[in-house]
């Protein structure tokens, strides 16, 4: 746009404009990176909550978006770095927490090998869990379970007590992995 200016006082009309156009520009703009601001950090508060929640893919998601608003998010930058290195272990604990808090009605078991106490339990998550029950590996290479039985008489417990009630007199230990809960002797 080309402007002829003749006098002085078309000229200040003119600067004048000019100023307030720049102005309101830059207003605008800080408006516009607060709301990308706000966005960014919204993104990074879901991430943090998927992360307490266990659930380390929703986390990444959220932190990716974050930076992706603002790329200079240090905390969500950081945090992605962290979900990085202990994204399986966060997954886990997820798991392990979903899993136990699923209460079981009743379960009673009476000298049972720890497969089929295992196998009992998967069958009554199969009923009780939204999600369904966990695959249960046995990894027992050395038959160290042989003679190990389990008897239990459980009313209202959630899983994780019944699993816990379980490895003790199994004399096992239990690991969350990210498709199976995985019980191997100690």
């Amino acid at each position: 746009m080309l402007w002829y200016v003749s006098d002085d006082l078309t000229k200040i009309v003119i600067m004048k404009n000019l100023t307030t156009i720049l102005l309101s520009g830059m207003m605008i703009s800080n408006v516009c990176g607060e709301t990308a601001g706000q966005k960014a950090e919204t993104a990074y508060t879901n991430g943090i909550a998927a992360e307490k929640a266990g659930d380390a893919d929703a986390a990444r998601v959220h932190y990716a978006n974050a930076l992706a608003v603002n790329p200079n998010h240090a905390n969500a930058r950081f945090s992605l770095g962290q979900l990085k290195l202990n994204g399986a272990a966060i997954a886990a604990k997820g798991r392990e927490e979903k899993l136990g808090g699923v209460m079981i009605p009743t379960i009673q078991l009476d000298a049972v090998t720890v497969r089929e106490a295992f196998e009992a339990l998967a069958l009554i998550l199969d009923k009780e869990s939204e999600d369904g029950a966990p695959n249960f590996v046995i990894q027992d290479p050395g038959d160290r379970f042989a003679g190990r039985k389990i008897t239990l008489n459980l009313k209202n417990i959630p899983t994780k007590a019944v699993i816990k009630f379980m490895s003790e007199q199994a004399g096992a230990k239990v690991r969350y992995d990210k498709y199976a809960v995985v019980v191997s002797p100690r």
